[in-house]
């Protein structure tokens, strides 16, 4: 049976989707640059997918990337797209880049952003995702892009909050991000010493464990206490002034937020995202469509997008009993 004809790509979209990164850009940067020593043309494609739909489109060259990798956030712009969703939406959306001469896409982002590359890739729009979100929560790899610089940002406002804490002899609920995935918090818990690890995957919602944990840890001595809350679990301010109720120690709710997305990334955030953009521009040269670049078990790798999105992901037991003992 003949091979079946690789298309030619002459021209490449990049997109950021979905909530912003540490690190987007230097994977922007890596797949403009990367694609132009490869003889495509780059078009950036402002705001995601709504950008997209409403044509806010440009042209690249490698002047447009420049100075841009220690920068946080990302210089497209993003958003969430609810138009994408439909049928209606996705064919918009290939003719709108069969019009703008635009043969393949790099979609930056989560989950969510690599259902509508999926999407594109079955309207014969040649489609690579790339792991792009603070939560660590894609199942098909290792790493995502701004978890590193996230946890950094995050550990080190707990740290602060530790020595308020410790001077007013309080215990402290700081709340992180991470959506309905607890990596971000155990991760923290562990670098910061917490007293006590919050996660989706394992709380069982039994707020008197804790509780009793905080009124032992006072009988031998301990003056503060800190808990990370993971946001998937959230309502940190109610459940601050339940504990303070319950134990007689003043309790305060400290919700780091947004914070947690923003800054310049951390050398691993912008060289992991540097290799995995230009491995995106190598992968669209060579014709692929509906894959998503990895990073597992130490290589950097690809996977059918189909395939990724059917894994599933969880903390690894072992990981989170050490973190109960520490």
């Amino acid at each position: 049976m003949p091979k079946a004809k690789v298309k030619e790509i002459k021209t490449i979209g990049v997109l950021t989707s979905g909530g912003d990164s540490p690190g987007m850009n230097a994977a922007i940067r890596a797949v403009v640059r990367k694609s132009l020593a490869n003889g495509l043309n780059v078009k950036g494609i402002k705001k995601g997918y709504t950008g997209l739909l409403n044509e806010e489109i440009i042209d690249m060259d490698r002047r447009s990337v420049s100075e841009i990798i220690g920068l946080g956030g990302t210089i497209l712009g993003t958003a969430r797209c609810a138009e994408m969703r439909t049928e209606e939406g996705v064919k918009k959306a290939a003719d709108i880049c069969r019009a703008h001469g635009i043969d393949g896409i790099v979609v930056i982002g989560g989950d969510g952003s690599y259902r509508g590359a999926q999407k594109l890739s079955h309207e014969g729009i040649n489609t690579i995702g790339l792991p792009g979100t603070i939560d660590l929560d894609i199942a098909c790899t290792d790493y995502t892009i701004g978890f590193d610089t996230a946890i950094n940002t995050a550990m080190e406002a707990i740290d602060k909050v530790r020595d308020t804490s410790s001077s007013h002899e309080r215990c402290s609920i700081i709340e992180v991000m991470g959506r309905n995935a607890g990596y971000i918090a155990l991760w923290c818990g562990v670098a910061n010493g917490a007293e006590d690890i919050l996660i989706p995957e394992k709380y069982d919602y039994n707020e008197q464990d804790i509780i009793n944990h905080i009124i032992e840890n006072r009988k031998n001595g301990k003056k503060h206490h800190i808990i990370i809350n993971a946001e998937g679990i959230g309502h940190s301010t109610s459940m601050a002034r339940r504990i303070e109720a319950a134990t007689g120690m003043e309790t305060r709710a400290t919700i780091l937020g947004y914070m947690q997305r923003g800054g310049s990334p951390t050398c691993k955030d912008r060289y992991y995202a540097s290799v995995m953009g230009a491995m995106a521009a190598d992968l669209l040269k060579e014709g692929k469509t509906n894959r998503v670049v990895a990073q597992k078990n130490g290589q950097f790798v690809d996977f059918d997008i189909d395939e990724a999105l059917a894994m599933q992901k969880d903390i690894p037991s072992y990981e989170y009993e050490v973190s109960k003992i520490l």
